[in-house]
């Protein structure tokens, strides 16, 4: 078939190069994109008097049955054709004769992929910003579920202080709630619309892009021409936002393996999301949440990718911007699946209760605690510290921990020590102690949940905001 392009060429290109050239097997997804964007530009075109209004009318109606056929499966692509613009235009012109040759008029496939990809990408943000708000929600609930269920907090892998699994929880939710805000920049950096740009310079036709962009629920123009063609940033900010998602969701899978362990035996994953050995009968492996963790390294090089493509690029357009698609189109695929069989995972994990709190009546994390109860009792903290420091030695030396040390053992380090000292070590009083605003104490995760269930409503409203401009 004839390039739409061929006019200047004499050959026709290698069948090689046709392969290596085209990007038909990914960016078809656009499909839907590229016509709606067409069916504004004809609509624009045939209003301004650029073209005539009747072949403004058949443009339309012959890119909504190649929409219906698409939908149906009725279309097939043609690697010869090169992209999805080339495809469907082909298609138009074959179906409506001359009129689908006008719709061309005063646009460049780089304005065009452009606007295909910024509509797009505002599409994926609200699908993206609905499994967030899910998995978010898994976490509250998970949350509430453990407001009470003590656990050992760490600090370099070692027992810290005594925490709970609900503040654990808490903390991702956290992380969660600022990568909801990076996905709302993206959409911002998506919602300029680049069509009437041109290949670089705009056009001589007295088109109306404000027109385009009030019928496509675009909140801007671009205005400089070669900007809105070269344009990417919109993709790094969102394969920025991606790589930092997967990078808390790696976290949360690093300690969900840990766990999940024999050693830790904290959670349990329920049997639909876990996999077995095909030599060791006894294994059950956290497999997604390796998987995600695996992944995280995948959307990071698709980062990367990315900027080195764009770091040496002179304006405008060049054929190295074609490959803004395939990793973006991966890093989407990616994070909807890690998100949403995340979500359900958190949902159906057995929380082991019992050895939790078995772990942290076995552990020296109660000591900051023992050190907080002198520095009440009127010693300065580095000296209480240095006390404390001593009494842990002591009981493991004694194997021993610090609630089984005698009080007349403990005033051989200070006379500050009375009996009340062991209320101060019971792991739910240490708890229950830190009130300050963010800390782990009950009444604290209390407040904290309640905070998050208004955000997400917030962040629901903001969604659904987003949705009415797609």
């Amino acid at each position: 078939m004839a390039k739409l392009w061929g006019g200047r060429f004499n050959k026709n290109t290698n069948e090689l190069v046709d392969a290596f050239n085209a990007s038909i097997k990914f960016d078809k997804r656009l499909y839907h994109e590229d016509i709606r964007g067409s069916i504004a530009h004809a609509n624009m075109l045939a209003r301004t008097g650029i073209i005539p209004e009747a072949d403004g009318k058949k443009i339309v109606q012959g890119l909504e049955q190649i929409l219906a056929d698409i939908k149906a499966g009725k279309f097939e692509f043609e690697v010869s054709l090169e992209d999805i613009h080339m495809n469907i235009e082909a298609r138009l012109t074959a179906a409506i004769g001359s009129a689908g040759a006008r719709l061309h008029t005063a646009r460049s496939r780089n304005d065009q992929v452009a606007l295909d990809m910024h509509m797009y990408m505002k599409r994926e943000v609200t699908e993206i910003g609905e499994l967030l708000l899910a998995f978010e929600q898994a976490l509250l609930t998970v949350a509430k579920q453990n407001e009470k269920t003590l656990m050992p907090g760490y600090t370099h892998l070692q027992r810290a202080q005594p925490i709970t699994f609900a503040h654990h929880m808490l903390a991702y939710f956290n992380m969660l709630q600022r990568d909801f805000r990076r996905l709302q920049g993206v959409w911002i950096g998506a919602d300029l619309m680049p069509l009437g740009a041109g290949a670089i310079a705009g056009t001589t036709f007295p088109i109306d892009r404000f027109q385009v962009a009030g019928e496509l629920n675009f909140s801007e123009v671009y205005g400089n021409s070669m900007d809105a063609v070269s344009d990417r940033d919109y993709i790094l900010e969102f394969l920025s936002f991606a790589s930092i998602l997967m990078m808390h969701m790696s976290r949360l899978s690093e300690e969900i393996c840990l766990w999940s362990s024999t050693e830790f035996g904290f959670v349990e994953l329920d049997d639909a999301f876990a996999t077995g050995s095909s030599m060791m009968p006894q294994k059950k492996n956290p497999d997604i949440s390796e998987l995600v963790r695996g992944k995280t390294g995948r959307v990071y090089g698709h980062l990367q990718a990315m900027l080195v493509t764009l770091k040496g690029l002179p304006l405008t357009y060049n054929k190295d911007l074609q490959e803004d698609k395939e990793g973006f189109f991966d890093t989407i695929d990616t994070i909807k699946f890690s998100l949403a069989v995340y979500r359900d995972m958190l949902l159906t994990m057995k929380v082991n209760k019992e050895r939790m709190a078995k772990a942290v009546h076995q552990d020296f994390s109660n000591a900051t605690d023992l050190a907080d109860y002198l520095v009440r009792k009127g010693l300065p903290f580095r000296q209480a510290h240095e006390v404390v420091g001593k009494c842990v030695a002591y009981a493991i030396a004694q194997e021993k921990f610090l609630p089984e040390i005698s009080l007349p053992e403990y005033k051989e380090f200070s006379q500050l020590f009375e009996q009340d000292l062991l209320e101060a070590l019971k792991p739910e009083n240490c708890v229950a102690a830190r009130t300050s605003y963010g800390g782990p104490a009950f009444g604290e995760n209390a407040k904290q949940i309640v905070k998050g269930e208004n955000l997400l409503q917030m962040q629901q409203q903001i969604l659904v905001a987003l949705n009415s401009k797609i």
